[in-house]
């Protein structure tokens, strides 16, 4: 894997089960890694002990706060957007041109390409070359940030409305970036939302591929991390820093079929400016 390049994985008190650090074992990554974590963890000895000192960073939150705007006056800094805009610093100290952020918990990386009438789940094994196909296509599409689908878009498998798009303006959870094309996460909660509205509205791009994916558990399953903070506050306040943001075209709904539960809903088309083609330009 490229020296240029490394992966920082972002986690809070849960040094025992950075699910992540295996799963890119499997897919046979070579490249170098790190765990971020706060200076108000208390597990920060524990994260040492498993995984040896030289993968362990950790920053000041207090510092991070002067980085991003939080969007209220709520108590608490037990949410990931402190880490996310320490990335880029923390990137240029170590000598990278390229970082991919990931969170902890990742289970399985999986490509999801058609095989005659079906969209089968094809286990990542060469993690190295998906990282150098996906940091090509950074430098090539001159996004602010590329990122992999998240399985659960692609329900429906041929017939997903996300499968059909192929490319989504769009990027969550985990992000291929460059150190010196830096933005910004906004807000306590749907920091990553709320940074592809942002960036999206003056044209900056955030792009989503659809052939491969990530797996996670279940929203609000996993102990730790940001899990009470969600719990704590609910998903109608999750949700709604993103209409606070852009309340011209992000608004309050209900997702699901049968267990249905609040959450952002985004008019895409109004999200974004639109070119128009020079075959309408008036004489």
């Amino acid at each position: 894997m490229r020296d240029d390049f490394a992966i920082l994985i972002l986690s809070h008190g849960r040094a025992k089960q950075v699910e992540t650090i295996k799963t890119l074992t499997k897919a046979h990554y070579t490249g170098k890694w790190y765990i971020v974590i706060d200076n108000e963890d208390d597990q920060e000895s524990l994260y040492k002990s498993i995984f040896g000192e030289e993968h362990i960073i950790i920053f000041d939150k207090t510092e991070a706060a002067k980085k991003f705007d939080i969007m209220d006056n709520f108590p608490g800094r037990g949410v990931p957007t402190f880490a996310r805009n320490m990335f880029w610093d923390i990137a240029k100290n170590l000598g990278l041109t390229y970082f991919l952020e990931l969170e902890d918990d990742y289970v399985s990386f999986n490509y999801r390409i058609r095989i005659a009438d079906h969209l089968p789940i094809i286990f990542v094994e060469d993690f190295d070359a998906v990282c150098e196909a996906y940091i090509k296509y950074l430098d090539q599409s001159k996004a602010l940030t590329v990122a992999f689908c998240q399985i659960g878009d692609l329900m429906g498998g041929l017939n997903s409305s996300t499968y059909k798009k192929k490319l989504l303006r769009k990027a969550m959870n985990c992000f291929f970036c460059r150190t010196d094309t830096e933005f910004r996460f906004l807000g306590r909660f749907n920091d990553d939302v709320n940074a592809y509205i942002h960036y999206g509205k003056t044209g900056g791009l955030f792009l989503t591929t659809v052939d491969t994916c990530m797996t996670q558990p279940l929203t609000q399953q996993n102990v730790g991390g940001i899990t009470a903070a969600y719990k704590g506050y609910g998903t109608y306040v999750k949700s709604f820093y993103s209409v606070m943001l852009r309340p011209d075209c992000v608004k309050i709904a209900m997702m699901g079929r049968n267990d249905m539960r609040i959450h952002h809903k985004i008019d895409t088309p109004r999200a974004y400016p639109m070119i128009i083609s020079d075959r309408y330009r008036k004489e």
